[in-house]
This record gives structure tokens, sequence and C-alpha cells, in this order.
């Protein structure tokens, strides 16, 4: 299963009804034969070490696989509402990976109302091979975490980082709400 997030960051001057005009549009992509799951709302929180990133809204999507990703990338509904929501946007920030088979048996669509708690993580230079070794780790505490209050947690590399701004492990958790 491929997990896709993207960080939106809505111009200071968009007026409230455009941008839940532009959050009804990207919801509207769930119909898409493609997408699994796919939802957008606004962050509720956001902290980073960069202070660039002051992201506002939040797109989670899940697909089968990156053939259903590229496909739904180029879907003509898809290009329609990214040129109709481009002009309100400041900054974006995309993430792709393949989620591990930590689901399995699980339904890939979070129950309503669900948290979500996502944490990106960036290594610090000269550190790019110990990538499999970190996802091991992160592996680790998701089935500690399994036996507690998480209901999903997915880790992966990014496959897409040039839409990453640098983030290349990212780690994804849902709540109970």
């Amino acid at each position: 299963m491929i997990e896709h997030v993207v960080l939106f960051k809505v111009k200071d001057d968009v007026v409230p009804s455009e941008v839940d005009a532009m959050v009804d549009r990207i919801n509207s992509l769930n119909s898409l034969d493609q997408t699994l799951h796919l939802t957008m709302a606004p962050l509720l929180r956001f902290r980073s070490t960069q202070p660039s990133f002051n992201f506002t809204h939040i797109l989670h999507a899940r697909y089968n696989s990156n053939t259903d990703l590229q496909e739904y990338t180029v879907h003509p509904s898809h290009v329609a509402v990214v040129k109709l929501n481009a002009p309100l946007c400041q900054d974006t920030m995309a993430l792709d990976w393949l989620a591990n088979d930590n689901l399995e048996g699980e339904s890939v669509i979070p129950a309503p109302g669900s948290a979500v708690l996502l944490t990106f993580f960036k290594l610090k230079e000269g550190q790019g091979d110990r990538v499999d070794e970190i996802l091991r780790a992160v592996r680790e505490i998701q089935q500690e975490l399994k036996t507690k209050d998480a209901v999903q947690v997915t880790c992966g590399d990014n496959f897409s980082p040039a839409r990453a701004k640098g983030s290349p492990l990212p780690r994804l958790r849902f709540f109970q709400a």
C-alpha cells in the first residue's frame, strides 16, 4: 500500500469560504477509482525545527500501488483541482512511501473521527546509509504501539524526495478518537 501525504500552506489573504471550497474540491477526489482513502483537513498543530514550515492543511491518501498513485496524479479531475487550488497556496510539501505490511488484516480506511499524528524524520548529513537501521527501529516501536492506543502505524522510505524538502523518513500514526 502507498501512503501519500501533502502538506499545504494556504496564503494568509485567502478568505475562509475559498479555503473551504479548496478542501471540498480535494475531498471530492476520494471518489476516484485509484484511491483507497483520501481526506484533507486543517492541521490542528504543526511543529518543526524549520521556521519556514508553517503548513495549515494536510491531505492523507492511500493507494494499492504506485501505479494507482501515478494514475491519480495525472487523472483529469486531480489535474483540474490542482489548477484551481494552486493560486490559493503559498507552499506545499509531499511525501510518498510504501507502507510496510503492518496493516495486514486491518482496514486501510481510518475510522471516522480518527486523529492523525505524523512524524517526519530528516537525517543529519552523512547519515543516509542508516535509513534501513532507522526503519527497523521504527518498526519495532510500531509493534509496541499496536498493543497500546495506536490503531495503525506505517513507515517507509520516501520515494518522492524532490517534493519532500529533505524529509526522507515518514512515520504515520492513527489514534482512536
